[in-house]
């Protein structure tokens, strides 16, 4: 069977626009809570990616009624329906266990099938278990394929996350939202994303205080009506555009950004030795003359995000001395690594740290393992001489939208052909 491949050829200066899209890790929980509102809800500034469309979907399994125009969705969920929701779509991305709240919270109960997503190693979803049951959910875990939740009613209660997790924050806060009383959750995740999430069900008349900080309070309330609501910028998409830029651009601008969520890559970037020019909604990335080895360690906002720690690598083979990436979220999300090597990277990995020495990289055959090892390898790529052929890329599709086309506007030779 044909399968798409992405094909770069290497060294050349990438110049010009980025207009980065909405956060594809809010989008992917905003869409799910569109079925807490009971009148249409807006939603705009949506990435045009795979996960989307698949989470659309569910929602019309629901016999909600939604019209995407470009980057806007409209949800009519006015004559929704409780229904078991589809195991192969259910598997195809993670954020759809966001279902489990949202469907708990408007119906007391839901049947949904396991989700699926990119293999980085062990995620449970155990602590977003822990706070259903807190909330006085039954959960039935006896199938291998589903999962049952049920609850007469929803009360409020104190959930203590036992590890810093945005899915479950944003889980829990789901199913609080209509919950009888007051919800707390403590030791919760910070993240821009768990942010924009209880900015749009405030908007809804959701009763939230405290996102952003380690401790969220919500007052149940029992109608939520409808909004339009606008995703914030997607803080990874822009810094994977920044690594790329930093890999072989000049003044590469890009836009739509949210500058103290980029601190803590910028941070790195001018540490390495990038030009980094920081302006109030944009950023301009040229390539330094020279790069500085670093030493960079992932860890929940406002650190370092594990998502980017797979984009910037490439960029490390290029210091003058050895640097490290030590990954505290995800100790196993190091796949791409072993592309690398094949690309002529010297890297040695060894408890959740990936030590690289500088090398210079070579066009190969590549296989994306996951999302953002698949943005990983486009930035190898665009820095060796030669071509570079990506396969899987259905993983970047994921997370990138028209990620081919931007950078042939930035002058990149990048194609895609069927093998």
């Amino acid at each position: 069977m044909a399968q798409e491949v992405i094909k770069i050829r290497g060294g050349q200066t990438l110049k010009g626009t980025v207009d980065i899209h909405g956060a594809k890790n809010s989008a992917v929980a905003i869409i799910p809570a569109t079925i807490l509102a009971e009148e249409p809800v807006t939603i705009e500034g949506l990435p045009q990616i795979s996960d989307i469309d698949t989470l659309v979907s569910l929602l019309e399994d629901l016999n909600i009624k939604t019209e995407i125009d470009g980057t806007t969705l409209h949800v009519d969920p006015t004559e929704i329906k409780n229904a078991p929701l589809p195991n192969h779509k259910v598997q195809s991305l993670r954020a759809s266990y966001y279902m489990m709240g949202a469907m708990l919270s408007r119906f007391n109960k839901c049947v949904i099938g396991l989700p699926g997503g990119c293999p980085l190693g062990p995620r449970p979803i155990d602590q977003h278990i822990k706070g259903f049951k807190a909330l006085g959910a039954e959960v039935d875990e006896s199938s291998s394929t589903s999962m049952k939740l049920e609850a007469e009613h929803l009360a409020g209660a104190e959930v203590y996350l036992d590890v810093v997790s945005v899915g479950a924050t944003i889980n829990i806060m789901l199913a609080a939202v209509r919950a009888e009383g007051r919800t707390v959750i403590e030791n919760a995740a910070k993240e821009p994303e768990v942010v924009d999430v209880a900015n749009f069900l405030m908007s809804l008349g959701a009763n939230i205080k405290g996102a952003g900080t380690t401790s969220i309070k919500i007052e149940g309330t029992d109608h939520l009506h409808g909004t339009t609501h606008t995703v914030i910028p997607d803080r990874i998409e822009a810094g994977t555009y920044m690594c790329m830029a930093a890999a072989c651009g000049e003044d590469v601008r890009i836009n739509n950004i949210i500058p103290k969520h980029m601190e803590p890559l910028t941070v790195k970037l001018k540490e390495l030795g990038v030009n980094v020019d920081v302006q109030e909604d944009h950023a301009v990335i040229s390539k330094g003359d020279t790069y500085q080895s670093v030493d960079i360690k992932t860890a929940v906002y406002p650190g370092f995000a594990t998502d980017l720690q797979q984009p910037i690598t490439p960029l490390l083979t290029m210091c003058d001395g050895i640097s490290t990436v030590t990954d505290t979220i995800y100790p196993k999300r190091f796949k791409h690594v072993d592309e690398l090597e094949r690309m002529g990277a010297s890297i040695t990995t060894d408890d959740g740290t990936a030590t690289i020495k500088p090398s210079t990289l070579s066009g190969a055959e590549v296989y994306a393992s996951d999302l953002r090892a698949g943005a990983c390898l486009i930035v190898a790529g665009l820095l060796t001489q030669d071509v570079t052929t990506i396969y899987n890329v259905k993983h970047i599709y994921r997370g990138y939208t028209d990620i081919v086309k931007t950078l042939k506007s930035l002058g990149a030779d990048v194609w895609t052909e069927e093998v």
